[in-house]
């Protein structure tokens, strides 16, 4: 599966964060896009830890953007927050298949193919883009 809740939650908070000029926390955040607040601060730690966020503590506390959202492609986004890079399907990773069996398969080529696409155009779409 290409994009699980977690990077359409992240990508959702990531442009409401990145259009505010004030730090966002995550209450305010998971009311906004009706999202488990448990949840969704999960994410947000993890897009911090990986640089993508700062976060402040405190009364005023919340995030903010660490980098230009021009600065971010989605496909950078969606593997942080998915932890892994997303595949349109299971064997287009080549995870399932050994060398020789995706040799022999025939998806595997076409597959392979249409996840190249997909990488390159979400590798070229920036959060700029989608905000």
């Amino acid at each position: 599966m290409l994009l699980t809740k977690k990077s359409e939650y992240a990508l959702l908070s990531l442009v409401l964060i990145a259009k505010s000029d004030i730090p966002q926390n995550a209450d305010a955040l998971s009311i906004q896009l009706n999202i488990s607040k448990s949840f969704l601060a999960k994410i947000l730690q993890n897009l911090a830890k990986h640089g993508i966020l700062k976060s402040y503590k405190g009364a005023n506390g919340g995030f903010i953007l660490d980098r230009k959202p021009e600065e971010l492609t989605i496909l950078q986004l969606v593997t942080i927050s998915e932890e892994k890079i997303p595949a349109v399907f299971e064997c287009s990773s080549g995870e399932l298949c050994s060398e020789s069996t995706s040799r022999r398969c025939s998806l595997f080529p076409v597959l392979n193919n249409l996840q190249f696409k997909i990488n390159d155009f979400l590798e070229d779409l920036t959060l700029k883009d989608i905000m």
